[in-house]
């Protein structure tokens, strides 16, 4: 194989394949890159056996052929080399020699024939979305996700389109977190719980990208593939039953109340000075009137902040891990939240009138703190 392509178009394919790369693995090959040149394209490749990633990038093939090479290593390599072309050239021990600028060096490479062959998926069943949308979906809603193996379906977010609406669901036991986006075309209904690994890298790469393309998604039984311009994905599907949020998500409640994001995001990074990360110290929300007293108290101290709000219905004393409530506004756009409450014990939601997100957030005990 002889090819030679510009080190920024080399460094950022490297970039995007290393999400693929294997970190923990008894299977040396899944420690490596594949570089092929074929048809006069060169290609990138990695796989996990979760995930595989495949990218071309703009060059010029000599030679054709394909080589295995540590990822590790090539990466340091290309992101250390001038800012100049590269040229790679195998030889028939699969010893690999890069050039660039003064630069002279190889690596040792094997052959590309160990690597395990990226599942193929049926490009019949699929959906198009926005990539920077795709992108916000994932990002308002993979905080979570669950992190406990012996449940490994929240480990993944389920995605489930119907009737044009695309839903995003994570849970991990504490929380609930639901993004729904309409879309510009109808599609046949799918549902799948897809890996947060998965997901998570592919919020990176689109986040690397300034151009807002659709993102092509092809759905199969038990893989799903993204194709976004010239990066193609394909990562394995959890299989089993998504448990349903909807019968989690109650309409009623007594106590509405609707307040500045800003201002209670402020508050709880104030709160947080209170309290080390492990200690789950409560954030605790005294509602009445037209304010909100938030309190909290620690072996280090204790804080206590006056809110105005706009509430209907009862006056409510209630305690929330204070990570949960952040995480979830974070990601919220708009200036003002709205919190439905019913009692100490039930949910809270967090959601907006049109119905694009909800984020359920299960209180926690605490000392009673009076007014």
């Amino acid at each position: 194989m002889k090819i030679s392509c510009k080190k920024l178009d080399l460094m950022q394919g490297v970039n995007i394949v290393m999400k693929g790369v294997s970190g923990r693995t008894t299977i040396s090959i899944l420690e490596c890159i594949i570089v092929s040149a074929q048809y006069n394209e060169i290609k990138l490749t990695s796989n996990n056996m979760q995930m595989a990633v495949e990218t071309i990038i703009p060059g010029t093939v000599e030679e054709d052929g394909s080589i295995a090479l540590d990822a590790k290593m090539l990466s340091e390599i290309v992101r250390k080399l001038p800012d100049e072309s590269v040229r790679l050239e195998t030889e028939s021990n699969y010893n690999t020699n890069i050039i660039s600028g003064s630069f002279k060096g190889d690596m040792v490479g094997r052959s590309a024939e160990e690597f395990p062959a990226i599942p193929k998926i049926e490009k019949n069943d699929y959906m198009e979305i926005s990539r920077f949308v795709l992108r916000d979906l994932i990002h308002q809603t993979i905080f979570s996700v669950g992190d406990n193996e012996n449940n490994i379906i929240m480990t993944g977010e389920k995605f489930e389109l119907k009737d044009n609406i695309l839903t995003v669901v994570s849970l991990d036991g504490h929380r609930i977190s639901i993004r729904k986006e309409a879309l510009k075309n109808q599609y046949k209904d799918q549902k799948v719980v897809i890996p947060a690994k998965t997901l998570g890298e592919i919020a990176k790469i689109i986040g690397g990208d300034e151009e807002n393309s659709d993102i092509k998604i092809y759905f199969s039984d038990k893989q799903i593939m993204f194709i976004m311009d010239q990066t193609t994905i394909v990562s394995r599907l959890i299989e089993g039953e998504y448990l349903d949020t909807d019968r989690m998500i109650s309409k009623d409640y007594e106590t509405k109340v609707k307040i500045n994001k800003k201002n209670l995001l402020d508050c709880i990074d104030r709160a947080s000075i209170y309290s080390k990360e492990g200690d789950k110290k409560p954030l605790v929300m005294n509602i009445f009137d037209g304010k909100v007293v938030i309190t909290t108290t620690s072996q280090y101290g204790k804080m206590e902040e006056d809110l105005q709000i706009e509430k209907e219905g009862k006056d409510l004393l209630i305690g929330f891990n204070p990570k949960f409530l952040s995480d979830a506004l974070k990601v919220i756009e708009e200036e003002e939240v709205t919190l439905y409450m019913t009692n100490q014990k039930s949910p809270c939601l967090i959601k907006d009138d049109q119905g694009k997100y909800i984020y359920l957030i299960l209180p926690i005990n605490f000392s009673n703190i009076a007014r």
